[in-house]
């Protein structure tokens, strides 16, 4: 409406949109663009700088404050002198500047997407799921679980925390609103969405699947018509929760950007704002964490000669990994081995004779039990050897001891080092509650396996660092947490091929 009246009227980038197309318009997270034509509901022509073209407009969210010049920086209040701000205490009665106006702008904004925001996610579950379930004879709990996930538990607390919004809504003055506190008070319950999304991809293929089916696709349409919902397939809907918690860092940004440092809801805004970073910081390291289950899984299924339980049972990271000589009584005997440091666990492999890339399981140590020694160069008492870069795993409970040998100052550093990592994720996921669900570890490993079946060579393809790195988003600002999480709503890119060099493992991260 904005654009037809002749306005302009301009959007934030909310991700990174990369194309090859000239007819697209490509940008970067955070960029604003001149929006020139929305009549098309998905994708929108718009305008950077002297650049044209077609961007998809679920990337994007519209300014509050349109008439906010470009430069990115909070308006001065105009309020300090008498003379200046009367007309401001005639328009709006409370001497209220302009930024107190752009502030209210902000508020506004945050309580009316949230009221909307309830409806679609109670739409989703009256419109869908209670249908569904009538419907035994189409979907199992199951299926359900995997389709909508926890929206029905994001759906409660959402009530709880709009209804906490609305309590701190002034709606005689909203810029005098203080929303700070309800945003602290919920960034606890608010890690609810890792849960949900982790399990979106996994929503987005099963209802792909379902859409071969006729009667499935029939039936989520009678489900929208009959809820009177906007003419969006379900797995758009689907994607609004991924949306909304990537918006609350942008929305509290903006609202400390027209907050004063002497407004009573400055203090809560600031560490809101820091908080709802790190609910989505925690949101995309558990993401990746579970990705990274997948990557472990093919690494197992590459091991020759197996044993025992699954890596997965016990761990879900792969801390460092390199070869180490192990020194093992009675006689002392001194064995070169690749080394895989897991949380909870250190893996011994041996690498083949002939094909170096090929390794076979020899055993395991539990590290939960295990007790770090720094060795001395020289002569050893335990195994009276001499020894050089050297270090012990020694049992707390028993007499257990296993010696180990790197061959450079360096590299021993490296793994006391990554030893230390190990105890510390470990009692990170303690405190946050981290754990791979029985699903996800065998849905991983039977992944793997069909892989594997299927033919797929188990030396690799190419060094495992690079593998790693192309698993990241490739233009994703590091310098921009609450962004990280943004690309849980984009395409999941095309799986690259596995391993070419075992011998050149590289810690997940450095």
């Amino acid at each position: 409406q904005l654009i037809s009246d002749g306005s302009v009227v301009y959007a934030e980038a909310l991700w990174d949109h990369v194309t090859m197309d000239d007819q697209e318009l490509g940008f970067k997270a955070g960029d604003v663009i001149e929006v020139m034509d929305a009549t098309n509901k998905e994708w929108w022509w718009g305008r950077i700088l002297d650049s044209e073209g077609w961007f998809p407009a679920s990337f994007v969210r519209l300014r509050v404050n349109q008439d906010e010049p470009m430069e990115d920086y909070p308006l001065k209040a105009e309020g300090d002198k008498d003379d200046d701000s009367s007309s401001g205490t005639r328009r709006f009665g409370m001497g209220q500047t302009s930024k107190d106006q752009m502030r209210t702008n902000v508020i506004n904004e945050i309580i009316s997407t949230e009221r909307d925001y309830i409806k679609h996610l109670k739409d989703i579950c009256e419109g869908y799921i209670k249908q569904c379930r009538k419907r035994a004879d189409m979907f199992t709990e199951e299926q359900l679980k995997t389709i909508f996930g926890n929206i029905e538990d994001i759906y409660r607390c959402q009530k709880k925390f709009v209804k906490a919004l609305e309590k701190k809504f002034n709606k005689d003055h909203p810029h005098l609103s203080e929303v700070g506190s309800c945003f602290l008070e919920y960034q606890t319950e608010f890690q609810i969405y890792s849960e949900y999304c982790n399990n979106h991809p996994n929503a987005c293929m099963e209802l792909s699947r379902l859409a071969k089916v006729n009667k499935y696709v029939y039936f989520f349409e009678a489900c929208r018509l009959l809820q009177k919902m906007i003419d969006i397939s379900l797995d758009g809907f689907l994607l609004t929760p991924v949306q909304k918690i990537c918006k609350y860092p942008l929305q509290l940004a903006e609202l400390l950007k027209y907050t004063n440092p002497q407004h009573r809801d400055f203090k809560d805004v600031e560490a809101a704002l820091n908080a709802m970073k790190n609910v989505a910081r925690l949101i995309n390291e558990r993401k990746r964490r579970l990705e990274n289950i997948d990557k472990i899984a093919q690494w197992q299924s590459s091991i020759e000669d197996w044993e025992g339980e699954d890596v997965l049972v016990r761990s879900s990271e792969l801390i460092y990994s390199g070869e180490l000589t192990k020194i093992s009584h009675p006689q002392a005997k001194s064995q070169q081995r690749m080394f895989f440091l897991f949380d909870h666990q250190l893996v011994c492999c041996k690498k083949d004779l002939l094909r170096r890339d090929i390794l076979y399981y020899k055993s395991r140590i539990t590290m939960d039990d295990m007790e770090i020694v720094d060795v001395e160069d020289g002569k050893d008492k335990d195994f009276n050897i001499s020894v050089k870069n050297a270090f012990k795993l020694h049992c707390r409970d028993s007499e257990e001891v296993h010696l180990f040998c790197a061959k450079k100052p360096e590299q021993k550093q490296r793994w006391l080092k990554a030893f230390e990592n190990e105890r510390r994720q470990v009692q990170v996921d303690q405190e946050t509650g981290f754990s791979i669900t029985e699903v996800q570890k065998r849905q991983a490993m039977l992944n793997a396996s069909k892989q594997h079946h299927a033919g797929k060579p188990k030396a690799v393809t190419r060094p495992y660092y690079d593998f790693l790195m192309r698993q990241k988003h490739p233009t994703l600002p590091t310098t921009l947490p609450q962004q990280q999480v943004f690309m849980l709503a984009e395409p999941k890119r095309k799986p690259s091929n596995f391993w070419q060099n075992i011998s050149r493992l590289t810690p997940f991260r450095k």
